[in-house]
């Protein structure tokens, strides 16, 4: 947790963090561009979930 006025301490998320996020996004961009038809109501909600895993990544330490 963060102290109130201290810096808040970042790590790197781990490789395999990295890679769901990544492919969470990858598969948000590619349902909005190329519509699929089960997917295409979840391509915005794919993509954010990708952000805050990614985020949730760098802000925990053992993510």
């Amino acid at each position: 947790m963060a102290r109130r006025g201290g810096p808040t301490r970042l790590s790197a998320p781990k490789l395999v963090t990295f890679w769901i996020a990544v492919l969470l996004a990858f598969i948000g961009v590619i349902a909005e561009v190329a519509p699929i038809v089960s997917l295409a109501g979840y391509a915005l909600w794919l993509v954010v979930a990708g952000f805050v895993l990614l985020a949730l990544g760098n802000l925990l330490e053992n993510l």
